[in-house]
């Protein structure tokens, strides 16, 4: 007996893989047919392998919270989200457009301020985001990049649009995971991944290592990734990162300022560090300037920083931009700052720091999605239409009492992507979450973490709540372009 996918139902959603009809979207036939061709054991066992892999890897994520306090696996599926190479080039200038214009808006923001004073922006949204940082005023960051590495979260309503959901624009998580389920994905379907001239991911490390080596003034600087320590959610793809670019891994305790220069401690003696790929929050990177309670971070780091001693990236503040209040008005700032109309466009969003958007969430908390905007990982979110009367009237309460903490998007029929439940193939929501690399040019690797909600019916897709992700295949347009070609 063969697991088929003849009873498989895109039940109207946009689904990744298949058309309306049941047929395999262009370049998705050959995963489609080895699938097929595979009796159900054999496909089950590769399942198997693919978990295992990663497991050995050890591939995990913690949940805060979580009483057990125990590491998880992160739920793997071996059916690959397919993307065409037109659609991807239409995200890729979409994606190197809407960094340009939040670099800019940041730097405005900490500096000239011009924005504020053309009134294209509310300067009172921006300073009173949580993420607002003083301590960044008048900074000027090397090379005049604040984003160094980004990952903005896509998705597809039913008609196949893309859409951007949220930017990611302080420390970004989720490439270890890209770039594991690509090396096990290769060998999971190794013969449809060369016909299909799948684009390479691999490349990230180096260009990573690249645009860091790029904002220091040395010609061989000395780089390191901060990380706060192994109980930290996503240490492991701290380490996976260091380790995959050769440089050291390191804790705050492992450096020392000394006349304001960053000094890493080692078996020889204080090596200078000259850029730093920091995993740890703002709020906690430097006791003397922010939170002093904090055993994470480096004192006086902040003043190495000043004096052009040592770069921090993602620069401190940045997440300014992805303030999710703020992203209501991207669409004005692209404008703005590029005298260009966005190429991805963004959610309908209600502001409900405006009274009039306001009464209109109150008046429709069963039809729409609402988020805290200082919240991520699916936390402080009511997705209306599968609400409780009871739950839409407490999150009304938290609404009015801090309005600017909030705003409201329509519900979207995300698309769908095929994954095996059981022996049997289902639809399940999906996202894109690419990479972006700021340093000598803007990069976007091409290819992306594919969260998968694999609850039935559910919109969030969150590891944190249950969700778990797929290898995303970008198609070659030339057929030059796979990694079997290296």
């Amino acid at each position: 007996m063969n697991l088929k996918f003849d009873s498989y139902k895109t039940e109207g959603f946009f689904d990744e893989v298949f058309a309306a009809d049941g047929q395999p979207r262009n370049g998705a036939a050959p995963i489609v047919n080895a699938i097929n061709e595979l009796p159900i054991n054999d496909l089950l066992k590769r399942q198997k392998a693919a978990e295992l892999a990663l497991l050995q890897s050890g591939i995990t994520f913690n949940v805060y919270g979580d009483n057990e306090g125990e590491e998880k696996i992160f739920p793997f599926d071996i059916i690959p989200r397919i993307v065409q190479a037109k659609e991807w080039e239409r995200i890729e200038k979409g994606l190197k457009q809407r960094i340009e214009a939040l670099n800019l808006f940041v730097n405005d923001v900490y500096n000239s301020r011009k924005i504020f004073r053309d009134k294209i922006i509310p300067e009172e949204l921006v300073s009173g985001a949580d993420s607002f940082r003083k301590q960044a005023i008048n900074l000027n960051p090397p090379k005049g990049i604040w984003i160094h590495i980004s990952g903005s979260d896509l998705i597809r309503d039913e008609k196949g649009d893309f859409f951007v959901l949220e930017d990611n624009l302080r420390c970004p998580s989720g490439v270890s995971y890209m770039l594991e389920n690509r090396a096990v994905l290769k060998k999971t379907f190794p013969k449809a991944f060369k016909t299909m001239n799948v684009r390479p991911i691999n490349v990230y490390p180096d260009r990573l290592l690249a645009a860091l080596q790029f904002l220091s003034k040395k010609e061989n600087p000395v780089v390191v990734v901060l990380t706060p320590g192994i109980y930290n959610s996503a240490y492991y793809e701290h380490s996976f990162l260091a380790q995959q670019m050769g440089i050291q891994l390191v804790e705050g305790r492992d450096l020392v300022v000394l006349n304001d220069t960053v000094k890493m401690k080692t078996t020889k003696g204080f090596e200078t560090v000259d850029v730093i790929y920091r995993r740890i929050d703002d709020d906690f990177l430097d006791p003397e300037e922010f939170n002093p309670t904090s055993l994470l971070g480096i004192p006086g780091i902040m003043k190495a920083y000043r004096k052009g001693n040592v770069v921090l990236a993602n620069a401190i503040g940045t997440g300014v931009a992805d303030d999710k209040a703020v992203y209501a008005y991207t669409p004005q700032i692209i404008k703005y700052y590029l005298g260009e109309d966005p190429i991805l466009p963004i959610l309908p969003t209600y502001l409900c720091s405006d009274k009039k958007s306001l009464d209109h969430v109150l008046s429709n908390l069963d039809k729409l999605v609402v988020k805290s905007v200082n919240m991520s990982g699916g936390y402080g979110m009511l997705i209306g239409p599968m609400s409780t009367q009871k739950e839409r009237a407490s999150f009304a309460e938290l609404i009015k009492e801090k309005p600017r903490d909030y705003i409201a998007q329509p519900t979207i029929n995300l698309s769908r992507a095929p994954v095996i439940c059981g022996k049997n193939f289902v639809g399940r929501h999906v996202d894109l979450r690419p990479y972006v690399l700021y340093g000598e040019d803007i990069n976007v690797i091409p290819g992306g973490l594919t969260r998968v909600a694999l609850k039935a019916g559910s919109l969030v897709v969150n590891s944190s709540q249950g969700g778990g992700s797929k290898d995303t295949w970008i198609l070659s347009e030339n057929g030059n372009g796979g990694e079997h070609a290296k």
